[in-house]
């Protein structure tokens, strides 16, 4: 049986169905909408189900809400919200757990035209509260946690007037259970078009403090579009979540998000048994999650002979997906299954994507070699140019130096996907935004370049680019040789010294069966790798190579690489040492 529990209809009728409630959401103002539309169309699916405590005792022991009962659970806490007297336009922090709540909250939120602003935990307590400071929030709707570090730090956020507790009752709080108790026809939906703030979403900071991009219901909205067009996730399909947002889009597509047993603020830790369990318990046909959590996924289903047959689609991003992790992917999922790799970032998403076939067919040669890692083509509603790498603002796109294919530059891109600005932060805006009449393309902040095929090469960050006496070094490429040592999980390349002089160090993380033990074997295996950087051109100058256990990752995907930390780190190792290079 389909994972609602309901007859399989007919194929033309289903076909009919989605192609009706597909072109309901296009035809959306307001984001929250669309779950309206889902409930119309499939009241009877399963839209959001969150796994039991202990996992493994089969899928009716998971907490689960049909499209119908999360609809009025939405709408019951928008009703909450607007009695109390939560205007539209007031921008509430959301602080909860992935699962059922935070689906349902998030879409009351844009129900009431209510901003929400998303940060993520695991960012540490000085950076949320920083964040927390940036934007204002006339509220914050959290867990005891959450509200208790409100009202530690009261004084920090005097305009914080509207705050909801999630899970728990404390005197001064509103709960939101009870709202339980409103009809959903209390509430009275505003006037929202598509042009009104949804939603303040913080980058991750891997290249700098994190910044709070404005979201319009107009990106959600052609988001929910390009992912459903793209991926063709039929309804009644069920996504086992590796990334909380993205139930959002499931939403927009009739599909069941599953929250499996895991802590999402550290996916490379995800216990695979646990994820292995929740594609079982649902017979999933997809997930979402970032290359580290289906790295760990992977190895253990590989080590254990397990297949997940089930399984048509592998989405992973967040950062470069090594060709092992899709290979190793591809090799457990349904013969018929695709592994995809989406490209974009905070700002602008969906950009680009690849499947791992094409990866491992055509383009992992080239990586290997150090050309960069290839992400793909650009989706139907993108466009994107290669301009001269600049690291001053670009008012206008007339003033931007365009670079031929095979040339390398910082990736500019535009679409109803790309954000205009930033909510907090503002001075970022003149950095990372060009005028072109009443457009804006985004910058990256992506060094790479285009080919034939006008694919996007990605060679790293423009941040993090190494400038040297004899020229530019680019991260991925550089650190694509030194991956290519099978000891080696991964590298980065990180600049010592000033600016134009800098001198290029590379630090490596072996895999941890392979970590030397002996000063000896550590000496010899730098050996090894100092010599494959003198076969190749791009990695001739690096003269130093330090050893890590577990360089430092971000806490969304735990899988970019804070290369600024590592910079410091290995400033300090090159400053101990005595004598030349070895």
């Amino acid at each position: 049986m389909p994972p609602s529990h309901l007859p399989i209809p007919s194929e033309s009728k289903a076909a009919e169905s989605t192609t009706r409630f597909r072109q309901a959401i296009a035809g959306v103002d307001n984001v929250g909408q669309m779950l309206t539309e889902a409930a119309r169309a499939f009241p009877e699916l399963v839209a959001v189900a969150q796994s039991p405590r202990r996992p493994g005792c089969g899928r009716a022991s998971y907490l689960q809400m049909t499209f119908r009962q999360l609809d009025d659970w939405a709408c019951s806490i928008a009703a909450g919200f607007q009695q109390a007297g939560v205007p539209k336009g007031a921008r509430l922090a959301l602080l909860v757990h992935p699962g059922i709540d935070f689906v349902a909250l998030v879409f009351a939120l844009m129900k009431a035209g209510v901003v929400s602003i998303l940060i993520d935990p695991g960012m540490g307590k000085r950076n949320l509260v920083r964040c927390l400071s940036e934007a204002g929030p006339d509220g914050i709707v959290g867990v005891a946690k959450a509200q208790m570090l409100r009202w530690l730090l009261r004084n920090r956020f005097r305009s914080a007037k509207h705050n909801f507790g999630v899970g728990f009752r404390w005197p001064g709080l509103t709960p939101i259970d009870g709202f339980r108790r409103l009809s959903p026809q209390q509430f009275d939906p505003p006037a929202v078009g598509r042009e009104d703030p949804a939603s303040c979403i913080f980058t991750t900071g891997s290249t700098g403090p994190p910044k709070g991009v404005l979201y319009r219901h107009r990106n959600f909205v052609f988001q929910a579009i390009e992912i459903a067009r793209h991926f063709e996730l039929p309804p009644g399909s069920v996504d086992i979540s590796g990334f909380p947002l993205f139930a959002l889009f499931n939403v927009a597509m009739g599909a069941t998000t599953v929250f499996p047993k895991m802590d999402f603020t550290r996916p490379a830790q995800v216990n695979p048994k646990h994820f292995i369990a929740a594609i079982d318990d649902w017979s999933a046909s997809q997930s979402f999650g970032s290359p580290a959590l289906w790295n760990t996924v992977a190895r253990y289903c590989e080590q254990n002979q397990i297949r997940l047959p089930t399984i048509q689609n592998v989405l992973t991003a967040g950062a470069p997906v090594p060709a092992h992790v899709l290979a190793r992917c591809q090799a457990i999922i349904s013969d018929e299954g695709e592994v995809h790799t989406p490209y974009g970032a905070t700002e602008a998403l969906p950009i680009a994507c690849i499947t791992a076939r094409e990866v491992l067919a055509e383009t992992a040669a080239g990586t290997v070699a150090g050309r960069g890692t290839c992400v793909g083509r650009p989706f139907p509603e993108i466009e994107w140019r290669i301009i001269a790498i600049s690291d001053h603002p670009i008012p206008d796109i007339c003033q931007a130096i365009s670079l031929p294919p095979g040339e390398i530059g910082e990736l500019i891109v535009r679409g109803p996907v790309v954000t205009d600005r930033y909510l907090t932060r503002p001075e970022a805006n003149a950095l990372h935004k060009i005028a072109d009449g009443s457009t804006i393309w985004h910058r990256m902040g992506d060094v790479g370049s285009l080919d034939a095929k006008n694919r996007f090469w990605f060679c790293g960050r423009k941040s993090q680019r190494v400038q040297t006496a004899q020229g530019t070094m680019f991260t991925i490429q550089c650190e694509a040789i030194i991956n290519q040592h099978r000891e080696i999980y991964r590298s980065a390349l990180v600049g010592v010294g000033p600016i134009g002089s800098q001198v290029p160090v590379i630090v490596a993380q072996p895999w941890p069966e392979h970590w030397p033990r002996r000063r000896a074997d550590r000496d010899a295996l730098v050996k090894q790798l100092l010599d494959l950087t003198r076969e190749n051109s791009l990695t001739r100058q690096v003269k130093r190579i330090y050893l890590h256990k577990s360089l430092p990752v971000d806490i969304r995907h735990n899988a970019k690489i804070f290369r600024e930390q590592l910079a410091l780190w290995a400033a300090r190792q090159y400053q101990r040492e005595a004598g030349p290079a070895r």
